[in-house]
């Protein structure tokens, strides 16, 4: 298998590292050839040229021809071998279920997305998970062999060091990502699926932009990831980035943490949908007043949706969770001093009813000469941060970096 490769015994270490490098600097730069891989790496030519000659002969990079030059011998171009290897990311929701195969060379082959997916923190909602992986690979077209990692993104209190779930399908004494590689016949790793979105953001683009951001994922709950000076920042355990369960009110609101007056119980999904209900039941209209008294299920999705129809309760309602959201990203902001904020998550649906008042607290609670130098955005992949995320923490893991 192509990942033991990458692992070898303590005295190959080094070569390990070398290889890792390589891979590392074509991911980032494209295809090079061999004297430009040198350079960046600082590493003797012979040397790169021994390792790369090794890769090809494997099948993880490819010869993809000379490349034109200013001046002297046209050099051969190096790259990875896209169908050398794949990696599956899956991306729990609470209200969808997303899948997706990535090839080595970080191009997604194929995506499934089901809306109709209702999370429960049940085992048999685990076995479910479980079987749609196993499906979804033994559907994708790909020899399962060639598939060496599986990443699943999940709510809570993860700890990816040690594939721990401690918020949700935590039935075992094992951890959760041995349960599942058992399952599924494959190696398996478990991320916070916030952690997941920022780095599926950061390193999904092109060109990232600047090397410091936070990433709001502003769903059923919120929370938030970050990169710093490039790298994705995961504390100690993993645990970095419960911004949803900073203390900030004196509201008696119960969390689902256990605890009282967290941020998310007024600046979050499942605090809009509180509302929502609170405020129909009082007798106030909305375009899902039917739906809400007649008992039917009204997700975060209707509710973004009902903007569209110009709905004010759910206007004000969306409105007032991106005051208190932006509050709170003012001190972020104050703290961090990044190049910038993206809004992820369901509620980045909710456009600029979410976004111009989170600009407007920011610009009242933040330093005005910190701030000014921090832009304000929505994701730009949107609903598929988290499948895209999870994929590229395969690639990463399956070649023996944790982190």
């Amino acid at each position: 298998m192509l990942e033991a490769f990458f692992k070898e015994p303590e005295t190959g270490s080094r070569s390990s590292a070398i290889r890792m490098q390589i891979v590392d600097c074509l991911l980032r730069r494209g295809n090079l050839p061999i004297p430009d891989v040198a350079k960046e790496l600082k590493y003797s030519v012979p040397t790169v040229t021994k390792y790369v000659v090794e890769m090809c002969g494997t099948g993880l990079l490819r010869d993809f021809g000379k490349v034109e030059t200013r001046e002297g011998r046209h050099p051969n171009a190096y790259g990875l071998h896209a169908e050398a290897c794949y990696f599956v990311g899956v991306d729990i929701k609470w209200f969808s279920f997303h899948i997706g195969l990535m090839d080595f060379a970080g191009e997604l082959v194929e995506v499934s997305e089901d809306a109709s997916f209702r999370f429960e923190n049940t085992p048999e909602k685990l076995d479910e998970v479980c079987r749609r992986i196993g499906e979804f690979i033994a559907g994708c077209g790909v020899d399962a062999r060639k598939i060496l990692h599986v990443n699943v993104n999940i709510s809570g209190r993860v700890n990816p060091y040690t594939g721990s779930s401690y918020s949700i399908f935590n039935f075992e004494e094992r951890p959760l990502a041995e349960v599942i590689s058992a399952r599924i016949g494959c190696r398996v790793s478990i991320d916070n699926d916030t952690r997941a979105m920022t780095y599926g953001e950061y390193c999904g683009r092109k060109r990232p932009e600047g090397r410091n951001m936070i990433f709001v994922n502003a769903g059923w709950g919120i929370g938030i990831g970050l990169i710093i000076d490039g790298e994705l920042y995961c504390g100690k355990s993993g645990y970095a980035g419960e911004f949803g369960h900073m203390s900030v009110y004196n509201n008696e609101i119960m969390c689902h943490c256990g605890k009282k007056g967290c941020l998310e119980t007024e600046a979050s999904g499942a605090a809009l949908h509180r509302k929502l209900l609170q405020h129909v039941a009082a007798g106030e209209g909305s375009v899902l007043s039917c739906d809400v008294l007649e008992g039917r299920e009204v997700t975060l999705y209707d509710i973004v949706g009902a903007l569209g129809r110009e709905d004010m309760l759910c206007i004000e309602l969306i409105e007032g969770v991106g005051r208190e959201m932006g509050k709170q990203l003012a001190n972020l902001i104050n703290i961090f001093n990044p190049e910038q904020v993206v809004i992820g998550g369901t509620l980045a649906g909710a456009g600029d009813y979410l976004m111009q008042p989170i600009q407007t607290a920011v610009r009242k609670y933040s330093l005005n000469l910190v701030s000014g130098d921090t832009r304000i955005l929505f994701s730009t992949l949107r609903d598929r941060a988290g499948v895209v995320g999870a994929c590229l923490l395969a690639r990463r893991r399956a070649f023996g970096r944790t982190m």
